[in-house]
């Protein structure tokens, strides 16, 4: 399957936030504008063996949005009721095929993982590891990303895209100036 959507963030719930790229900038894309597109986030990250076909893109939208304002403010109570309430949904339930392999079953697969992602993010903001959580550094991105780095000092979301640009944009930077002296 081709990767449509960005991930290696740490956490499932912040590879969910991440859809809403370059938030807060004049590029902001949303990623998520209807139910085929949500669709595919979910084929991607799910559990789900098969193709999810949700009706609407809307939940996922609000619930990406409560994650965000969970992990980067103090959020309000509407917005803890709202996680709370999605996080009771019920998950996918696993079983075991007649081959032996465990498959992911779930009534409304949708819900489902708005109820893995609600939960996530819920685990996430009250663990050691929300420490841990970054915005990128890359000038136009901002990207949130669990920081594993044995030091603690990861600066951006990927060391491929924004790493990259910004070493380039320092590199030109110094060549300009060193073309000055």
């Amino acid at each position: 399957m081709t990767e449509r959507f960005r991930s290696g963030a740490g956490r499932l719930c912040l590879d969910f936030v991440r859809t809403l790229r370059y938030r807060g900038t004049p590029s902001e894309t949303e990623e998520l504008p209807d139910a085929p597109a949500w669709g595919a986030w979910i084929d991607q990250f799910g559990p789900f063996p098969s193709p999810v076909h949700p009706e609407t893109a809307d939940d996922a939208r609000v619930v990406r949005e409560a994650i965000h304002e969970l992990l980067t403010t103090s959020p309000r109570p509407s917005t803890r009721q709202r996680l709370n309430r999605f996080a009771a949904l019920p998950v996918p339930a696993p079983s075991l095929t007649p081959s032996g392999e465990l498959r992911w079953q779930a009534a409304d697969p949708a819900s489902a993982m708005l109820a893995l992602l609600a939960r996530d993010a819920l685990e996430l903001v009250t663990s050691p590891e929300f420490a841990k959580v970054r915005r990128c550094e890359g000038a136009r991105c901002g990207a949130l990303f669990l920081d594993t780095s044995r030091p603690g000092t990861r600066r951006w979301c990927s060391m491929g895209v924004c790493g990259n640009q910004a070493k380039k944009s320092t590199y030109r930077a110094k060549a300009v100036t060193a073309g000055e002296a």
